[in-house]
């Protein structure tokens, strides 16, 4: 089932597997990881005119709060079970100065959805990657 996917990962358990399910819905109602993102609201426009563009864009705010909360939440707690996950955190923190610890929760969840799409339309429990 959908919620032995999700809690195969782990850092994620029945609480955040259900709400993740619960907001998603069905899981063919998603063509591609990014629309997932960006029902979410994990998204960062683009800001661009003529041959400039912006570098730094706030996150998009529209989106289903819910899903954006269950996956931020779920990526937060997933960062301190899994390496891989750990390790991209970590990344993700040392790339800037300010809101460290917000800005790299989002970007792993935003790491997670493509996990979450993956396992779900392949119907297939999470094998950790190993460490090189």
């Amino acid at each position: 089932t959908q919620a032995e996917c999700l809690q195969s990962i782990p850092g994620v358990g029945p609480v955040y597997s259900a709400g993740i399910i619960a907001e998603l819905g069905q899981n063919n109602r998603f063509s591609k990881q990014t629309k997932i993102a960006k029902y979410a609201g994990l998204v960062w426009p683009r800001h661009q005119s003529g041959n400039t563009e912006r570098q730094t864009t706030p996150r998009t705010r529209s989106g289903d709060q819910y899903l954006r909360y269950y996956l931020i939440e779920a990526a937060n707690s997933i960062r301190l079970h899994d390496p891989v996950f750990a390790k991209y955190y970590q990344k993700k923190y040392r790339e800037v100065p300010k809101y460290q610890h917000k800005r790299a929760c989002v970007l792993t969840a935003r790491k997670l959805v493509r996990v979450i799409f993956t396992l779900l339309n392949k119907h297939e429990l999470y094998q950790p990657a190993k460490m090189v």
